[in-house]
């Protein structure tokens, strides 16, 4: 392959500025932006999908080391008098015993029960929540249902980093100007200072590894110098900075879905086999109860495991020549040693354990097996610090 790019080559750097009024970069990019990397675009942001490094490595580190993601999950600050009421109103789940100090996962329906967003809920405050929410559009919509309301919806402008491994919080006391902040369980969230810089932490990640993400509060970081100083303090521990590929395998593996790739408003939190994020019992009406109420119950959302291949999304998934199901997001797995798929099945069954053949989009068919997620770590002890054992 030539090194000289043709003529009509657009690098990275031409991309960022070119399309700078519609998507946005992350304080952090300029550290590490160069024109072997290629870009993505995730809730209005630029994130680095790759970056020439080879995923297979990374992911090992991941799993054994620690790595840095610049992520471009988007947080939104919802407070006030009425903070609470709303978020009750338009999430899914009993958000009432979330404390101060505490993250849960939330999900938000449509009134036909079908899934708008999903993300990570944080009680920052009694009447102060952030919201780091997926791709999609949901802003618009919460602000619809906030009107006479006394609270107020606001882009914070934070941009996550994350760093995950099994080695994170081992790194985290040389990152911090303080003392660990007690209690750090998972899903814990607490304001720290790394730099002289104030962060929200909070022990949460899209790995299923042991991890952390961190949200500057500042709007005038010296994201550089920053980026920086993070890859210092985690050099003793072996930090690495990554693309998102090697979060993207470890992401599959783990079972955490994607908004906009594996769920959307076609499929209700039952289909995609998240229904115990739904409490049809809490005290207070939401959006969506009614169709959520007389929906099937069942699973649409499964894993597959294929020897012969990594089944990449849109590939058919079929049972004796019959289409049942596509293929929403896949890899090659390191660890399983086999290709590791997401299924959406056009029917609600006990799929787990059954064979079924993969069509590819090169015309290659193959079989594979539909198997229950997780792929492994089924009672998510990884994360949890609770084992490594795997690796």
């Amino acid at each position: 392959m030539s090194e000289t790019p043709p003529a009509n080559y657009a690098s990275a750097h031409d991309v960022v500025r070119i399309s700078a009024k519609r998507f946005a970069m992350s304080p952090w990019m300029p550290a590490y932006l160069t024109e072997k990397a290629i870009l993505g675009v995730y809730s209005r942001r630029f994130y680095a999908l790759g970056m020439s490094n080879d995923p297979t490595e990374d992911y090992w580190h991941l799993r054994r080391k620690v790595a840095l993601y610049d992520v471009p999950e988007h947080p939104y600050e919802i407070s006030g008098p009425d903070a609470y009421a709303l978020l009750d109103k338009v999430f899914c789940r009993d958000i009432s015993k979330l404390r101060v100090g505490r993250a849960t996962y939330a999900i938000s329906c449509d009134e036909q029960g079908g899934i708008l967003m999903d993300g990570v809920l944080m009680r920052i405050d009694e009447d102060r929540f952030w919201y780091v929410l997926a791709d999609g559009e949901f802003i618009p919509w919460l602000k619809a249902h906030a009107l006479g309301m006394n609270v107020t919806i606001r882009d914070p402008e934070s941009w996550v980093l994350q760093i995950q491994g099994p080695k994170s919080l081992e790194m985290l006391p040389d990152l911090l100007d303080d003392p660990m902040p007690e209690p750090f369980k998972y899903f814990s969230v607490h304001s720290v200072s790394i730099g002289g810089q104030p962060f929200l932490i909070s022990r949460t990640g899209w790995t299923n590894e042991m991890g952390f993400e961190l949200y500057p509060l500042s709007r005038n970081l010296d994201g550089p110098g920053m980026f920086h100083y993070i890859l210092e303090k985690g050099a003793p521990h072996r930090l690495i900075f990554s693309s998102l590929e090697s979060m993207g395998i470890r992401r599959i593996e783990g079972g955490i879905m994607d908004n906009g790739t594996d769920m959307d408003p076609s499929m209700t939190p039952y289909d995609a086999g998240l229904g115990q994020f739904v409490n049809l019992d809490k005290p207070t009406d939401f959006i969506g109860k009614a169709a959520l109420t007389d929906a099937p119950k069942g699973s649409r959302f499964f894993g597959m495991t294929c020897a012969g291949a990594a089944p990449l999304a849109n590939s058919i998934v079929a049972v004796d020549d019959a289409v049942v199901g596509r293929v929403t997001a896949g890899a090659w797995s390191p660890y399983l040693d086999c290709g590791v798929a997401f299924v959406v099945f056009d029917e609600a069954q006990d799929w787990v354990g059954r064979k079924v053949a993969v069509l590819l989009a090169d015309a290659s068919r193959h079989e594979a097996e539909i198997v229950a997620l997780p792929f492994y770590d089924k009672e998510k002890l990884i994360p949890r610090g609770l084992s490594n054992d795997s690796v």
